[in-house]
């Protein structure tokens, strides 16, 4: 007999969620980023600088986070279908008030907005492949969801540099919002709660505060969310917004190869999904060791750009942020992680809270960078100018790994080996 079951075998339906989900993923990473390679052009269109730049970015992610834990409560109550319609709606509206705002404060609410209604769509598809397919394909799959998402994340690299040099970039997030709208349709009507007679873990009865009274007494909850506030948080602050900066003013690249080396991050993450779940779930049969692993290496790389001059060659430019990507992608493991340590019947509550520290960290990480840069951008004006993103993120991820070292191993690969 199978150690896990499938709750359903053949089913066709499971492989078209997979698919319209991930599409749906797909949107909400180009959002996350998609400011990084248009800063220069929002600074010379609304005369933006450090801080307003940095809020304009952070918006979305406090949006995002503010949706994380009543999300998990309303997935078990409402159930996937209604939650994708409604956050759906937010992220429209929000994708034209971005596209149309005549003003810094109306992009600073269409980005709230689209940080509101985009918030549920990686949750909503590892909720669902949770129920559809069996526990030891999760970590791969949910890994699979991320890494094609990342094709977001490369739309808001060069792409969107050619995009907007061509139509300008309203145009351009008037397109995507509009394919937002299609996907989100498509998937709506596509998707079921649960396979045909499947038995639901959770109750009607859960309620948010019982659920969080759980997670907030375990270690493991904190260090693994604070793991992922870090690693995620510090990934998205340089993907999103603070990578661009460096690569123009610091390293003198121009806008076009500043936006090729966010594709090799982009690159890196995405090849390292897939990676890494497939070692964390087959190979190594573990979710700490991986994860500790590629703190480490984290650490060493982002610490190792401290002593970079404008010398540095490209190659190394290029192999140094595709390692960054590529180590950061672990973070989906934790995961797996989370919902194998707590009882069935809080795990999409445990995903969506510890999703809120993710965010929480992109936010907070974004906004902390500008902190220390000060004053306008364009003032800074050389490598070691730019020396506190690098310090700062080697610092978070130093302390993140230390806490993560005490955290219990998966109890699905402890009972497999006691087999």
């Amino acid at each position: 007999m199978p150690l896990f079951q499938d709750p359903a075998p053949f089913s066709r339906r499971r492989w078209a969620i997979f698919i319209f989900g991930t599409l749906n993923f797909i949107v909400s990473m180009f959002y996350r980023v998609s400011v990084a390679v248009i800063s220069p052009s929002l600074v010379r269109d609304l005369n933006l600088d450090t801080s307003y730049l940095g809020n304009l970015s952070a918006s979305f992610f406090y949006g995002f986070a503010i949706c994380q834990l009543p999300l998990g409560l309303a997935i078990d109550r409402l159930g996937t279908r209604i939650s994708v319609i409604c956050l759906g709606c937010a992220a429209v509206t929000g994708g034209i008030i971005f596209a149309l705002g005549p003003s810094y404060e109306y992009l600073l609410l269409g980005r709230f907005l689209l940080g509101v209604g985009l918030g549920g769509n990686l949750m909503i598809i590892l909720v669902l492949l949770a129920v559809w397919f069996p526990p030891d394909r999760f970590a791969s799959l949910g890994a699979s969801v991320v890494a094609i998402g990342v094709l977001g994340n490369l739309f808001a690299a060069t792409p969107l540099v050619l995009m907007n040099e061509l139509i300008g970039w309203r145009a351009c997030f008037l397109v995507f919002t509009l394919l937002d709208g299609a996907v989100i349709t498509l998937f709506a009507l596509i998707m079921r709660d649960h396979p045909p007679n499947h038995v639901r873990t959770s109750s009607k009865k859960t309620n948010l505060f019982g659920g969080l009274k759980k997670l907030f007494g375990m270690y493991g909850y904190w260090a693994i969310s604070f793991g992922n506030f870090v690693r995620y948080g510090y990934f998205v602050a340089l993907q999103g917004l603070w990578v661009t900066p460096f690569l123009i003013y610091g390293l003198r690249l121009n806008e076009r190869a500043a936006a090729d080396v966010l594709l090799f991050l982009g690159f890196g993450y995405m090849f390292g999904l897939p990676f890494f779940g497939y070692l964390s779930d087959k190979v190594l049969k573990s979710r700490k060791k991986v994860v500790i692993a590629t703190f480490l290496l984290s650490v060493i790389l982002t610490f190792s750009v401290c002593f970079w001059s404008q010398r540095v060659q490209s190659w190394v430019i290029l192999s140094t942020f595709f390692g960054m990507g590529m180590f950061a992608a672990p973070g989906q493991i934790s995961y797996a992680h989370i919902k194998e340590l707590v009882p069935p019947d809080i795990s999409a509550q445990a995903m969506t809270a510890m999703n809120l520290f993710n965010i929480l960290g992109a936010a907070l990480i974004t906004q902390i960078l500008g902190l220390f840069a000060g004053g306008k951008i364009t003032e800074l004006q050389s490598v070691q100018d730019f020396r506190f993103m690098w310090l700062v993120g080697a610092s978070l991820l130093a302390v993140a790994t230390t806490l993560y070292c005490f955290v219990p191993e998966s109890p699905i690969f402890e009972r497999q080996r006691k087999i």
